[in-house]
Formats: structure tokens, C-alpha cells, sequence
């Protein structure tokens, strides 16, 4: 008896501004699915009427991916194509789309992901700052474990990119301001992609500043330099000094 041919699943990026940065594989691969799996259906709806793509829309997005991943994984197995998607950009980033590529990576599906948009990058490059070196920190946590994140990330080096809403931006700088200092170099970029786009650079308190007095809108992504060499030696060697220090003082009450 002939093997039942298992599917595949196909994680595609789609564009994060201007409809046209759709790749023509993207598209194709959109057109032959079986099944769209779409964060937001509304949204995705809009980007499938562009290109004529029509009634193949499933949900699966945050709230309720641990309840449709079991059966999406059945759909592959049984020789469907399933395309997964987001609202904007490269699903799993920031986005649903890790917990399906788990299961069908675990499970032997193949899994392939098409290269195309995503946010993180271009507001990178634009930035300025070093890009050789980075690393993704997406959204940080909003209450419980922020202050640790960001103390740790004090003392990276490399260029670090974080999202944020447009609503919580100048309490993030704010925090960056604490957390790095005034004089850290920055670069907020809005709209990537869409006719409004903007790339505001300076240090984090100049950039500050400036959000304070001009509300932002849109979609945000935050560019700051890494700690410089220097600063991050003499960072390392205090904090040495502050775990010596309170070693000291925990020995005198013993």
C-alpha cells in the first residue's frame, strides 16, 4: 500500500506597510494552500482580496493557538498545505506561529519559512548604529521582570532593537534613560514602509524629548547603541565591586 503523503507547513512573511513588498513565491504559495492560518482574519482578509486569494481564512492566533495547534497538525499529516501568516510581518516574531513550528518540527512535518518583511531589520539598518552585532529583544515585559531585563541589558554591547505601542513609547525611553543613561545613542523608526515612515535619531534623551512634545503614532521600533568597550568594563568592574561590597556587609552581621 502507497504512503499517505504527509503535508507541509509554510510560515510566510507579509508586509508590514506597502502591499507591494509581497514577494510573487509568497503569493503563489498563499494561492496553492490548502488552509491560511491568520492571526487576525479581518486583517488578512484585506491582503487575500489584493492579490485574489479567497475562502481558505482559518483563525489562529494567541488565544487560542494551544487549542488549534493538535488539529492543524492532524490537517498537515493528512497531506494538507498549511500557510501560516500574521497581521504584519514574519509570524513567530514578536507574533503567533513558535508553538506550530514546534509541534510540526517535532512531529517530522516539514516546515519551511519564505524570507520576506519583517520590521526589526530595515529600522536597523536605517538606524545609524552598529548592525554587524545585534540582538531582538521585542517587547519587553510590562511589569514583572522589566527592571531585571533592563538592568541586564545595561551592559550589552551589541545594538539592541525593541517593539513598542506608539501609547507606552515615552515610558519606555524614559526607562531606556534610567536603565543606559541620557547620552546612549538612538533611533526610533515609525511606519516602516508606509507613506508616513520616520526615523527619529539622537541620543535617548533627545529622542525623548522630542516624542514628549510630538505624540507618536503608528508602528514602533526602537534602535539603541550597545554599551562602548570601555564603559563596559568599567560597568563589569562596579558591579564586581557591589557583589564584594555586599559580601562584606553580609559578613559583618554574621
Amino acid at each position: 500500500m502507497e504512503k499517505k503523503r504527509t503535508g507541509i507547513l509554510c510560515i510566510v512573511p507579509t508586509p508590514v506597510g506597502n502591499l507591494d513588498d509581497m514577494t510573487l513565491r509568497a503569493i503563489q504559495v498563499l494561492r496553492d494552500a490548502d488552509v491560511i492560518l491568520a492571526e487576525d482574519t479581518r486583517t488578512s482578509a484585506v491582503l487575500m482580496a489584493h492579490y485574489d486569494i479567497h475562502g481558505k481564512l482559518l483563525s489562529h492566533h494567541k488565544f487560542n493557538e494551544h487549542e488549534t495547534v493538535g488539529m492543524i497538525r492532524e490537517k498537515i499529516l493528512g497531506g494538507a498545505t498549511v500557510a501560516l501568516v500574521s497581521d504584519a510581518g514574519t509570524p513567530g516574531i514578536s507574533d503567533p506561529g513558535f508553538l506550530l513550528a514546534r509541534a510540526c518540527a517535532q512531529e517530522g512535518i516539514e516546515v519551511t519559512t519564505l524570507p520576506g518583511p519583517t520590521a526589526c531589520i530595515p529600522a536597523l539598518v536605517s538606524s545609524g548604529l552598529p548592525c554587524d552585532r545585534f540582538c531582538f529583544e521585542g517587547f519587553l515585559p510590562l511589569k514583572k521582570g522589566r527592571q531585571t531585563r533592563l538592568q541586564a541589558l545595561a551592559a550589552e554591547t551589541r545594538t539592541m532593537v525593541f517593539y513598542e505601542s506608539p501609547r507606552r513609547l515615552v515610558a519606555t525611553l524614559g526607562d531606556f534613560v534610567k536603565a543606559f543613561g541620557p547620552d546612549r545613542p538612538c533611533s526610533v523608526a515609525r511606519e516602516i514602509s508606509k507613506i508616513h515612515e520616520e526615523h527619529r535619531r539622537g541620543s535617548l534623551s533627545e529622542v525623548l524629548d522630542w516624542f514628549r512634545e510630538h505624540e507618536p503614532k503608528g508602528e514602533i521600533v526602537i534602535v539603541v547603541g550597545g554599551l562602548a568597550p570601555v564603559r563596559h568594563a568599567e560597568h563589569r568592574n562596579k558591579y564586581r565591586q557591589e557583589e564584594q561590597d555586599r559580601g562584606e556587609e553580609v559578613g559583618c552581621g554574621a
